[in-house]
């Protein structure tokens, strides 16, 4: 088992990396990155979302002792609305608001003790859930995305 500051270390690996893509232009901004893909800003958007909505209903909660609400959302739709957002937000708010969501989880999360840190509530739906836990599985869902990112932009700059 990892411990808390190596995850959160893996964690925070995205904020240099959407600082490093402040100046991307506009083409590679809003190009797929494949065929029927998504584009740069809607993988961000995608992100920065999920991490706010963590962030409210889950990381937030947790951190001032409250019932954690997060529920099992419909995927596909809260994507599909991400990808709608991205179209009609400028790319530095964009950038901003994903740097300072996965900052705020981070602090939160960073203020938590050991117990806290793994200590299993029930969410929304009666399943658990945990910071840990949560931390395993977006720092997989990052690493997915800032993979298909860095290849994209190696082979498009």
């Amino acid at each position: 088992m990892q411990n808390k500051e190596q995850l959160l270390q893996q964690f925070s690996g995205l904020i240099p990396f959407v600082q490093s893509i402040t100046q991307l232009d506009e083409g590679k901004w809003t190009t797929p990155i494949e065929e029927g893909k998504w584009t740069t800003r809607d993988v961000l958007a995608h992100i920065m979302l999920w991490d706010n909505y963590f962030l409210e209903q889950a990381i937030a909660k947790i951190a001032t002792h409250q019932p954690v609400t997060v529920q099992h959302l419909d995927y596909d739709e809260f994507n599909r609305k991400a990808v709608e957002y991205a179209k009609v937000t400028d790319k530095q708010e964009i950038i901003d608001r994903t740097i300072r969501c996965r900052s705020e989880i981070l602090r939160l999360l960073g203020q938590l003790n050991d117990e806290a840190f793994v200590k299993e509530h029930m969410d929304g739906d009666g399943h658990p859930f945990s910071a840990y836990q949560y931390l395993m599985d977006f720092i997989l869902h990052d690493k997915q995305h800032i993979d298909q990112l860095k290849a994209f932009l190696g082979k498009a700059g």
